[in-house]
């Protein structure tokens, strides 16, 4: 799965601030989604001016439009970085179309392939607090996402279940056992998600295969 490496991950991050400090946190997002709004369109901007100004000393002064490349490069990774920020802020709609069984459903038809299975289990839920359910959706979402485009697995399994807490477990038959998993932004983004709710996040190669689990507590919906 993706950004695998390093022992096995304990994303058992330590408890968070739970659904109270998960609001409070979504108030601080929109202010920085807001700023990261404003901030990204003249970076932009910018990068497409400076690619025309490229384009232009390309023949008449190599080396100036090597520097201005240079800068170019570094803007383009700023406005980048907004912009994943930015994604991550948001609320993926399809949790309001299709509630949170049918959106991860409908992601696993998008990648599900001729050669990988992908199977989700996730009937009987209860209702959810906002914050929990957009959680466990990105949490699902991108371990699904890194077992299919990394694991070289056959089958993912996808299972979400609510008992006290909600838990979602994504596992591949793919990874080579005892290879390690590299705590790319992927695994990072999901301990963070389920520590902001005061859960937990692991992800580390098994016996039988990949296995990405996170335990978020329920609060009040």
């Amino acid at each position: 799965m993706g950004g695998r490496s390093g022992g096995e991950l304990d994303g058992a991050v330590g408890r968070g601030v739970g659904q109270d400090g998960a609001q409070h946190r979504d108030g601080q997002r929109t202010d920085g989604y807001e700023q990261r709004e404003r901030g990204a369109g003249p970076v932009l901007t910018g990068v497409a001016f400076k690619a025309d100004a490229v384009g232009n000393l390309l023949d008449s002064d190599p080396a100036s439009a090597r520097a201005l490349l240079a800068e170019l490069r570094a803007e383009a990774a700023e406005a980048i970085d907004d912009i994943r920020r930015l994604v991550y802020d948001l609320r993926p709609p399809a949790l309001d179309d299709f509630g949170l069984a049918g959106a991860i459903r409908q992601r696993a038809a998008q990648l599900e392939r001729p050669d990988l299975a992908v199977r989700v289990e996730a009937d009987g839920l209860p209702a959810l607090p906002a914050a929990v359910e957009a959680a466990a959706y990105r949490i699902a979402v991108e371990a699904l996402t890194n077992a299919v485009r990394h694991s070289g697995a056959a089958r993912v399994d996808v299972r979400i279940r609510a008992d006290g807490r909600l838990y979602v477990e994504v596992a591949d038959d793919g990874t080579v056992p005892g290879r390690a998993w590299l705590p790319g932004v992927g695994i990072r983004s999901m301990r963070e998600r389920a520590a902001e709710l005061g859960g937990t996040c692991t992800a580390a190669p098994g016996p039988s295969g990949g296995r990405v689990t996170a335990a978020l507590p329920l609060g009040e919906s």
